[in-house]
Parts: C-alpha cells; structure tokens; sequence
C-alpha cells in the first residue's frame, strides 16, 4: 500500500501500469457487498496481496452477463444500501490508500441515466481509471467512448467466443486492455475452459500492442497459470465473490489468501 497515492494526480495511475511488472492478476469484487467499509478493506487486502488492478462492479438489478454469484452479491449490495454515488466515495477512498489502477463494471443504462459526462468526470475525479460495459456493443461506443477519453477513462474492449471475425475490428480500437471472454454464458466458476483461447488471442495481438487478459470462469491457480502462458493478465470475480458470500465480514483474510496464492500461480 502506498500512502502518498492520494496525493498523485490520477493521470500518474493508468491501466497499463498493471502489466508492467510480469503477468497482471486483476481481482474483482462487488462494490457494497456486504457494506461499502467491508468492501474497502477488501480491495485493499486484495491490492497489499498483489493484485494489479481491481475491478469494482456497481450493483445493478439486472446483470445480465452475471452468474448466480455475482447477481446475488448485487442483491446483497443493493439491500445494503448501495448506490452509485456511494461507490463512486468508495473508489476515491480506495484512491488515497493504494496506486492499484481501478475499473468499474457496469451496466449502459446506469451510466446513461447519470449522464455520461457527469459519470466520466466522477470516474477521474475519483480516480477510477476505466468503464467495462458488457452490454455495450462495440459499434455503439460513439458519443461515451469520446468523453471517456476527455477525462482520461479507457472504455475496455471484450471479445467473445462468438465475436470471430469482429475480434481484430474490436481489438484494433482498444485502449487500457482487452477483455478476452474465455466462456459462452455468463460469469462463474468453470472446472474446465475449452475455448480456442490461443486462436483469440493470437487474432487479438495481430492488430494491437494493448495488454489482453482473460475471464470468465477462472478460479484455480492451474488454470490461471495455463492462461498466463499466452495472455497479459487473469481476471477471477466469482470466485472471490464466493470468499465473500461464504465468510461475510470475516472475509478479509481468505481474499487475501486466495489472491496471494493466484498471483503467485501466474508469477511462474
């Protein structure tokens, strides 16, 4: 942790430094799940454990590319008392604490209905670094991916199974990283990942120099370092989340634990 990061400008702390030192292990955890102070203390822990960049979902009442997991860490947040300005303090608290760059995950229709331009200059106000919008299609981008870029917010790229062709259109625009799906469906644990992963990735190094990390499914320190042998970084959410579920407000320690032991996995 360092404790001078919240006197750096947010322009210091960008994506790309969490590739910069090896493979990247990016963690996610649902903002406001059990509690906003809960969820701070997580993201730390998770940070001092080595993760290089943190993903914080913003509880919305229809996660469509969420699993069971996740969508009921969004009901558990939301009947907390989780709001988007609410996580927007988070973040900025989080900021103060640790450089670890910071990504929101959410949802178009929250972002529309805050205004894009309000919502992107809170992002840089509170120091999160980037947008992942899963149910934003790439060639709708336009008008947020512009202001996005004012206030200094990399809108993240995801390519799917299912994208093929679009993968080298999708991947040539990215900026931050790209989001490598590594599963049809929605997020969750997975014993076995059976896509092409080589073939996506390849397609997606062909046309860009921008970091790719995969997701979807991984929980395993076996599977994260199979994927790190090919992709820039690792992305595990539900399997932290389920840390959360299982041991509540006890759960500092075992994110901990299971991020330190992740990251090692991928430092091979």
């Amino acid at each position: 942790m360092n404790d001078q990061a919240g006197n750096k400008k947010q322009d210091e702390i960008r994506i790309k430094d969490a590739f910069c030192h090896g493979k990247a292990f990016i963690g996610f955890v649902t903002g406001g799940d059990p509690s906003m102070e809960k969820s701070e203390e997580y993201i730390l822990k998770m940070a001092e454990a080595g993760c290089d960049l943190i993903e914080i979902g913003i509880p919305f009442s229809d996660p469509i590319a969420e699993g069971p997991v996740i969508q009921e860490a969004n009901l558990r947040a939301l009947t907390a008392g989780a709001t988007t300005d609410k996580l927007f303090r988070l973040a900025a608290n989080v900021r103060k604490k640790t450089r670890v760059p910071l990504v929101f995950l959410t949802y178009l229709n929250p972002v529309f209905r805050y205004g894009y331009e309000v919502f992107c200059a809170k992002c840089e106000e509170s120091g999160v670094n980037g947008l992942i919008i899963p149910d934003m299609p790439y060639e709708e981008k336009g008008e947020l991916l512009s202001i996005a870029r004012e206030h200094k917010v990399d809108i993240i790229s995801l390519v799917a199974p299912t994208s093929k062709q679009r993968i080298q259109t999708i991947a040539s625009a990215a900026t931050g990283f790209v989001y490598v799906v590594s599963s049809m469906g929605v997020t969750g644990v997975r014993s076995e990942i059976e896509t092409d992963l080589e073939a996506m990735l390849s397609a997606v190094k062909a046309v860009t120099d921008v970091p790719a990390a995969v997701g979807f499914g991984v929980s395993t320190p076996q599977q994260a370092a199979r994927i790190a042998k090919e992709a820039d970084g690792v992305i595990v959410g539900s399997a932290i989340v389920k840390l959360i579920a299982e041991y509540g407000e006890d759960a500092g320690r075992y994110v901990y634990d299971y991020v330190k032991g992740m990251k090692a996995a991928i430092d091979v």
